[in-house]
């Protein structure tokens, strides 16, 4: 560090190595979009790269910032480092550099939110890495000490080249995806008319792994409502429809991953959690499937016998409390319906990756998909119809196989079956029903304070939070009101909640301080709740 030139060296590695960090960063994730790496590997490992090459390009404009106020010759001022335009050397050039690192500091600070924002807000914000990416390109260009240098141009080519083609492959791919997605005509059933019954749907209700989670949990909810339209329906089973859903107003839907669900807001206050079948690279559309249950209230009645092409429906999310995580293997166990959330998993990963699903149901011709994923993977998947089997299905022995996560979804019986032989850090399940749960704290009144509305109520002992919070006008959205689906999550930031809900298990709800009010009290008389 005694060299007069050490801090001249530092200022031009850590700017050459920041823009190779962050091209790399637009690069990967435009690959993400397109799933043009999905052969590779897990989508959620990708993701941590992405992240990683954004954070670290972030740690080296830092250190070339650190570095222009130690360099001896340039000698920099902290003002001059982060106000645009005060710079005594190349003011306009410098300030596109400034501005583009602010860029980059919202783009990271929101990513680290983005459990707490709203979908559209993270959005509009991360999309201003491209010009990011953009203004950085100027900045080297305008100000680099080796501009000239061959070395320089070939390298400043091939970051925009690199930038220039992941763009082409983003508008290139991500249409012929949209394209391949969308269902052919001839695959259309439209029926106008279904059997009466009174029903709602089972159809992978959302929820939760009711497991301690080995990774990060996602709960993320879009509080913006969707305007949808029903673009296609299609016979997928005996009794079960796939409805392909696309935005009104012809926009692309939210970022999604495999797990995740819709509700839907059906006539007569229903509202039900569906999960999402598709492919996620499809922004255009995305497509859920529904059973027609005789033993609920009639959502699926409804939709099966009342929702058509053509027609508007509103929807709240995507949201996902059984995300797929990285691991180096899986075993799928999925009953009747309950395979809706694990295909959009299996279709996820790359072919390289180690999984099997055993998939249990009635008969084959009620179980969605059998057929075309025995067709796809005849040595991974092994499909159950019961009505062909004297015996159960033998889960000791499937499970046996071994595997880093197991993935379980379907009827309560099933799980807890499955819950049996497989340890809590290695299971995640998605309930269709909540599990009963009684307050220990007994019921007693509760001061709630919305600190965000400025509201302040008593919820009695005979109310739930969410009905409270409702009556006094605060902006919350309820949908499931038994504790399963997470949509009325809440952060908490004083007093002691009880959770009664079955969305996250009770260690990671307190980690990440949140509650769901629809079922969940609160153990202290006092609760503070961010909202």
């Amino acid at each position: 560090m005694t060299d007069p030139h050490f801090w001249w060296y530092v200022t031009r590695a850590s700017a050459l190595v920041a823009w190779c960090l962050m091209t790399i960063s637009v690069l990967w994730g435009i690959l993400l979009s397109t799933r043009v790496l999905r052969r590779f590997d897990n989508p959620s490992w990708l993701n941590d790269i992405h992240a990683y090459a954004s954070g670290m390009s972030i740690l080296m404009v830092l250190l070339h910032m650190v570095s222009l106020m130690l360099d001896g010759w340039l000698r920099f001022s902290i003002t001059e480092v982060l106000v645009p335009f005060s710079a005594h050397y190349r003011a306009f050039p410098v300030a596109l550099g400034v501005i583009a690192f602010y860029l980059l500091i919202a783009v990271g600070g929101t990513s680290l939110l983005i459990k707490r924002l709203p979908r559209p807000f993270w959005r509009t914000i991360h999309y201003s890495s491209y010009g990011a990416l953009i203004l950085i390109s100027f900045h080297a260009g305008f100000t680099g000490t080796d501009v000239g240098s061959p070395w320089y141009r070939w390298l400043s080519l091939t970051l925009i080249g690199l930038a220039s083609l992941a763009i082409v492959t983003r508008v290139l791919v991500g249409r012929s995806v949209n394209r391949a997605a969308r269902p052919r005509r001839d695959d259309v059933i439209v029926p106008r008319t279904a059997p009466a019954a009174t029903a709602s749907s089972t159809a992978a209700a959302a929820a939760v792994p009711s497991s301690p989670l080995g990774g990060p949990a996602t709960p993320v909810v879009s509080l913006d409502g969707l305007d949808l339209v029903v673009v296609a329906r299609r016979r997928v089973a005996e009794g079960v429809v796939g409805i392909r859903l696309a935005r009104a107003d012809g926009h692309p839907l939210p970022v999604w991953h495999p797990g995740a669900h819709l509700t839907l807001r059906l006539p007569g206050g229903l509202e039900r959690q569906y999960s999402l079948t598709s492919d996620p690279a499809d922004r255009q559309s995305a497509e859920i499937c529904v059973r027609l249950s005789p033993t609920s209230e009639g959502g699926s009645s409804w939709i099966h016998s009342t929702l058509h092409e053509g027609m508007r429906i509103s929807a709240v999310g995507p949201s996902n409390h059984f995300e797929l995580e990285p691991a180096p293997s899986y075993l799928f166990v999925a009953g009747g319906i309950g395979i809706t959330p694990i295909l959009a998993m299996i279709e996820s990963l790359p072919a390289r990756r180690d999984w099997y699903l055993l998939y249990i149901g009635r008969s084959r011709a009620t179980m969605p998909f059998a057929a075309e994923l025995l067709r796809q993977y005849p040595e991974r998947v092994t499909v159950f119809p019961s009505d062909e089997h004297a015996l159960p299905a033998d889960l000791h022995a499937f499970l046996a196989r071994g595997a880093d996560l197991v993935y379980c979804c379907g009827p309560e019986s099933l799980m807890d079956a499955v819950a049996a032989y497989v340890s809590p850090e290695r299971l995640r399940i998605e309930r269709f029903v909540a599990v009963v749960r009684q307050s220990l704290a007994g019921l007693h009144s509760t001061e709630v304070t919305c600190r965000r509305s400025k509201v302040s109520f008593t919820v009695p002992a005979t109310s739930s939070i969410l009905e409270e919070m409702e009556r006094h006008n605060v902006p919350i959205i309820g949908s499931c009101r038994k504790g399963v689906c997470g949509t009325c999550e809440v952060r908490v930031l004083g007093g002691v909640p009880e959770h009664l809900d079955s969305v996250l298990d009770d260690d990671r709800k307190n980690d990440l301080g949140i509650m769901y009010p629809c079922v969940s009290r609160s153990s202290s008389t006092e609760l503070i709740l961010d909202v």
